[in-house]
């Protein structure tokens, strides 16, 4: 395997990483009583007709933000680890956002709110991303 192509390890980015999505996650249910999911949460901020839409808003206005105050803190900017071919892109998240309408959510609100809340239709949902991702690695990185 060529090593670019080889994901580096980084425990302590991810850890930290991981502790806040799940802040997150735990104070937009706290503040809002609210599924801290990004399809649903993007869906009810996108046009303004909602009551709830400004604190979505600001939400997404943070995933935004994130990188650009990592490259005003570091000087450096964030790794970038997806390709660079527009058209694959385009089509990839074409096919993400038919996912999350067709599964009812993402893999965040699946992910880490539906299996904090035991949700038996998020565990389906999961083993069936994380099986899909395991298929789209396996033949774009092996048989192609």
């Amino acid at each position: 395997m060529p090593l670019d192509t080889i994901t580096p390890f980084t425990p302590l980015a991810s850890t930290l990483g991981g502790i806040m999505i799940g802040l997150s996650a735990v104070m937009v249910m706290a503040l809002f009583g609210r599924i801290a999911g990004i399809s649903g949460i993007t869906t009810g901020a996108l046009p303004a007709r909602r009551d709830d839409w400004s604190w979505r808003l600001a939400f997404v206005l943070g995933l935004i933000a994130a990188p650009l105050l990592v490259l005003a803190v570091t000087g450096a900017p964030v790794a970038q680890t997806v390709s660079g071919n527009l058209v694959a892109m385009a089509l990839a998240g074409l096919l993400v956002g038919f996912g999350t309408v067709t599964g009812s959510g993402c893999t965040s609100g699946h992910g880490v709110c539906g299996l904090a809340r035991l949700s038996a239709r998020s565990l389906v949902a999961v083993l069936t991303f994380m099986a899909t991702a395991f298929v789209a690695v396996l033949v774009l990185r092996h048989l192609l």
